[in-house]
């Protein structure tokens, strides 16, 4: 009786393994929380760069005389080539005399790490982060 009663304690009461059970529960969480403030402040990056460069090429184009759109997209392709991490497109309308609105564009795209993470767990996402950057200024003129 007394070998059942040690037999059953050291099988079903025994906590040898509890360490890599919890590692093996923890780990996968750690992993894809990680990764997705990874993706999260990618985006973001992206989003505030886009908005600064939609603003530097606004202002540049409302305060240019001739060829506004012209330096408007010059201006904001400048501000975008510092950024390292996206992709960026640049659209300016608008402009031409003053009291003209020049208005600029800058969608942004940033890869999606999480989705192959989330695809293990049976989770899709989708595709890239996108956005927008938007500004409109007034044409300035004397």
């Amino acid at each position: 009786m007394r070998n059942l009663f040690r037999l059953f304690r050291t099988t079903f009461l025994s906590r040898r393994g509890d360490e890599f059970a919890q590692t093996a529960i923890a780990m996968p969480v750690i992993v894809l929380v990680t990764v997705a403030l990874m993706n999260l402040t990618m985006a973001g990056f992206a989003s505030v760069n886009a908005n600064n460069a939609a603003n530097y090429a606004a202002r540049v184009g409302s305060v240019t005389q001739r060829g506004a759109g012209g330096a408007a997209y010059n201006a904001a392709m400048t501000s975008i080539s510092h950024a390292p991490i996206g992709e960026y497109v640049v659209s300016v309308s608008g402009g031409g005399f003053p009291g003209a609105q020049i208005n600029v564009q800058v969608n942004w795209t940033v890869p999606n790490y999480m989705g192959g993470l989330l695809s293990f767990l049976g989770g899709d996402i989708g595709g890239d982060f996108q956005g927008t950057g938007t500004s409109v200024f007034r044409q300035e003129g004397w």
